[in-house]
């Protein structure tokens, strides 16, 4: 798992502008909250080979200053409950602030090592004007320019030098299985109805240095790793921010997985935070099953469970090959069924295709079915293979790959879809030139 940075600061130092400069297009996910003027985000970055995760905690709030002030506190103890590091952005044209004060103080609790960040330093004067920071009682101040870009190279060296420092536990080498979804939605019941009696075969491993912890489940012939997003252990004091947090949890959780049990509230149908969830998942190139939890509590007719079945998978579209399971976690309806689900889903994901199949399976339909032409010209796929890695991607080689569009791609992945069983787990079809 990568490490994480948090930006934090009071609105309107250029957080955002430095979290897009460090991630460029690359953010994962985007959680709109209600009382925010703008979005959240998560994203990726890396420095000189080093990969780490960049949240930005900003966010206007609109109400009274009171209001103003409890939400940056919020999103600083939410920043320094999840990161590794934190950048405390301060803006040299606006000078030292009472607010800058309040969140020095509320990052002073934290254990987790700070960088002051004076962003908006353009000039020689602007630097002068960084000096006044040093009142706070940091060692060092980082003068950038998050607009250029300058300052910013000094300030990620050392940086990554912390990163180095991480030490990360050996976790065996078993599926990792996590649990994720909105906030209530029975993650923690339906970890516990399966730790429930068998509490005695399960052993607890130490997670990393950071907050993925995982419990092994050895029993029914199932042998996993359950990657604990859901209550296992306490999940600090913020209450508030819930839906971000959850999110955040989420992410780190799909991170550290190979497949991700998605559960969904069946009174609340699925919503645009689980759809973000999924997408995040499938973009990780993790194995997915969906848990419509809370089943007993729908009233049903003759077609409600087709009926929901359809409404998810038109939600989900395009990747619509994908099992979805209803359960009662309170009756212990289908738990079993979940565990034999991810299990078959891992397996499909661990499968290896042999080229000499693929030549003999898929080619002859490329080539009866080939891409339409372009401007005249032809592609004529010569050659398939798998890749080498921990999920399923295909090379197909070819004469003209630029003239592949995606719904030719989308055809020749229902086709291995058909001929292979990968129910539940996301593929990767690459055209390159042979």
């Amino acid at each position: 798992m990568s490490n994480i940075i948090a930006i934090v600061g009071r609105p309107n130092v250029g957080k955002s502008t430095l979290f897009n400069r460090l991630t460029g297009e690359r953010a994962a996910i985007v959680d709109p909250t209600s009382g925010v003027t703008r979005d959240r985000h998560y994203g990726v970055s890396d420095w000189n080979g080093t990969e780490f995760s960049v949240i930005d905690t900003g966010g206007v709030v609109v109400g009274s200053d009171d209001v103003f002030e409890d939400a940056i506190r919020k999103q600083v103890e939410l920043a320094m409950e999840e990161a590794d590091v934190i950048l405390f952005m301060v803006d040299v044209k606006e000078g030292l602030s009472p607010l800058d004060e309040d969140v020095a103080n509320l990052i002073r609790r934290s254990p987790k090592k700070v960088f002051l960040v004076a962003n908006k330093v353009d000039n020689a004067y602007r630097s002068a004007d960084a000096v006044e920071f040093y009142s706070m009682g940091f060692d060092k101040i980082y003068e950038i320019s998050a607009i250029n870009g300058s300052g910013t190279g000094d300030l990620l060296d050392d940086v990554v030098k912390v990163f180095a420092d991480t030490v990360f536990e050996e976790v065996p080498d078993l599926p990792k299985i996590a649990f994720v979804g909105r906030p209530n939605v029975g993650k923690s019941s339906m970890i516990n109805a399966l730790l429930g009696d068998e509490r005695n075969i399960v052993t607890p491993i130490p997670g990393t240095t950071r907050d993925s912890i995982y419990t092994r489940y050895k029993t029914f012939g199932f042998d996993f790793l359950l990657v604990d997003t859901a209550g296992l252990r306490k999940k600090g004091k913020v209450t508030e921010n819930i839906e971000f947090y959850s999110v955040m949890r989420s992410i780190r959780a799909i991170e550290s997985s190979d497949i991700c049990v998605l559960m969904l509230d069946a009174t609340q149908g699925i919503e645009s935070q689980d759809i973000n969830i999924f997408s995040l998942a499938q973009k990780n190139h993790k194995g997915i099953v969906i848990v419509v939890n809370k089943w007993d509590l729908v009233e049903k007719e003759n077609n409600t469970h087709k009926d929901y079945e359809a409404l998810i998978r038109s939600r989900i579209a395009p990747f619509t090959d994908v099992p979805i399971i209803f359960t009662s976690v309170i009756n212990k309806q289908r738990i079993h069924k979940t565990l034999e689900t991810v299990k078959k889903v891992y397996e499909a994901r661990s499968q290896s295709i042999s080229t000499r199949k693929l030549m003999d399976i898929i080619l002859p339909i490329v080539t009866e079915n080939p891409p339409p032409a372009v401007k005249g010209k032809f592609v004529k796929v010569k050659y398939i293979t798998q890749l080498k890695l921990a999920y399923p991607a295909f090379v197909f080689f070819c004469n003209m790959p630029q003239y592949v569009a995606d719904p030719y791609k989308r055809f020749v992945e229902n086709r291995l879809r058909e001929k292979f069983d990968f129910n539940g787990v996301p593929i990767e079809i690459f055209y390159r030139q042979k």
